[in-house]
């Protein structure tokens, strides 16, 4: 059975692959990136910021994503993230990881069986 620490990392590694594709067509702040990714997933990604802006501060520090200030649609001052290009390429790898290990999974469950 997996540990804690195992699931917890499963779920971090998860979630950043979500964020890069969600910021790869648009620059966003947090609540918007907590709103459209639960609107995208329909619910099933319902984050909370607590668990949105480490996760963000990472990325940030590894070089995937940038912050900067800027003010919103209605005039609030606003920190957005972008992608760079370091997450651009992350996000393409991690991508094709993706769909090798769920088309695994996948043939091991029975998917359309």
């Amino acid at each position: 059975m997996a540990t804690d620490n195992t699931q917890n990392s499963f779920r971090r590694g998860v979630m950043s692959l979500v964020i890069l594709g969600l910021l790869r067509k648009e620059d966003m702040y947090g609540y918007q990136m907590i709103t459209e990714l639960s609107r995208r997933s329909q619910n099933v990604f319902s984050m909370k910021e607590g668990t949105l802006y480490p996760i963000l501060h990472a990325m940030v520090a590894e070089g995937l994503l940038e912050s900067y200030d800027a003010k919103s649609e209605t005039g609030r001052d606003r920190k957005y993230y972008r992608i760079t290009a370091a997450g651009s390429l992350q996000l393409k790898a991690r991508r094709e990881e993706w769909q090798v290990f769920t088309g695994a999974v996948n043939s091991v469950i029975g998917e359309g069986m």
